[in-house]
């Protein structure tokens, strides 16, 4: 098995959540690592993908709610720093791959699927080798992760929705 990590500065970790009922918030996490162990990049269904994200560092580009996503009502980023995910199976599903593992977030652990394709490799110019490129989605409810701080809108509806889309970047390189 080769070990392949996430190039951080050409990949990315999105989130985005329902503010108000009418518009998207968007943000990432500045720290986070994912990793393949794997035979083959072109097809790794016997391959396992870890990762992990650092709660302190999610970045939604205004400081005061990233305050509050790290405190208590959401991540409690002090009390549960490191976001993961270990994936448990993986299978090809005609041109894209399911990988179904378990998402830890405040302790709690749940088993998710996240679709990944895979879009190829490339020669690095900087002479950094071969890199593989893939991207991939899925959504949670955030409830189920004990992030249910709230607030009800007088025109109904609430402040932040539950569901939670995250979208993957990702570009890895062997290790080295």
């Amino acid at each position: 098995m080769t070990k392949f990590v996430a190039d951080n500065v050409h990949s990315e970790v999105e989130f985005s959540v329902k503010h108000m009922m009418v518009t998207k918030v968007k943000g990432t996490f500045n720290e986070y690592s994912v990793e393949i162990d794997t035979d083959s990049m072109d097809n790794f269904e016997n391959a396992t993908l870890t990762a992990s994200a650092n709660a302190a560092t999610i970045n939604t580009g205004v400081g005061d709610r990233d305050g509050h996503l790290q405190s208590e009502d959401f991540f409690d980023s002090e009390k549960y720093p490191t976001i993961t995910f270990t994936s448990n199976n993986i299978e090809k599903s005609g041109d894209s791959y399911k990988v179904t593992g378990d998402l830890t977030i405040r302790d709690v652990t749940k088993e998710e699927t996240i679709v990944m394709e895979y879009n190829g490799q490339g020669k690095d110019p900087m002479g950094g080798g071969t890199v593989h490129g893939f991207e991939g989605s899925f959504q949670i409810d955030r409830e189920d992760y004990g992030l249910t701080w709230n607030a009800s809108l007088e025109t109904g509806g609430v402040l932040v929705s539950k569901d939670v889309k995250v979208n993957l970047e990702l570009q890895f390189q062997e290790a080295q």
